[in-house]
């Protein structure tokens, strides 16, 4: 199986909590990176990303990952649940298409995307 990374901005082993009481905005914010690679819309996908993130992730980086994951067609995607980690809201969504299902893990701090993570 492919490990497709857009950023290693946050590392499990000393990535931080989850605090979320429902998982609304953090579906929404994942919804809008989704759509922002479906559309290979660098701007879009790090609109929300904090500097850390914004810096890693160059737009090369971006289309390579965008273009492997929209050759896989259309997709729906499934809340699987939260991750405590301290500092961080860390979210994860199994993103399924016709063919293959990618796991999606999504940090967020501060109302900012920290890490995206695709596998």
């Amino acid at each position: 199986m492919k490990c497709l990374v857009l950023a290693s901005a946050f590392l499990f082993t000393i990535c931080l909590p989850i605090r979320a009481e429902d998982d609304a905005g953090a579906r929404t914010e994942f919804d809008k990176l989704l759509a922002a690679v479906d559309a290979k819309d660098y701007d879009a996908f790090v609109a929300d990303a904090d500097d850390v993130l914004r810096g890693a992730l160059t737009k090369t980086q971006f289309e390579a990952v965008s273009d492997m994951m929209t050759a896989h067609g259309s997709h729906e995607v499934t809340f699987l649940g939260e991750l405590n980690k301290p500092d961080y809201e860390i979210y994860v969504y199994r993103v399924r298409y016709k063919d293959e299902d990618v796991l999606g893990t999504m940090a967020l701090k501060d109302g900012k995307v920290a890490g995206i993570y695709f596998k």
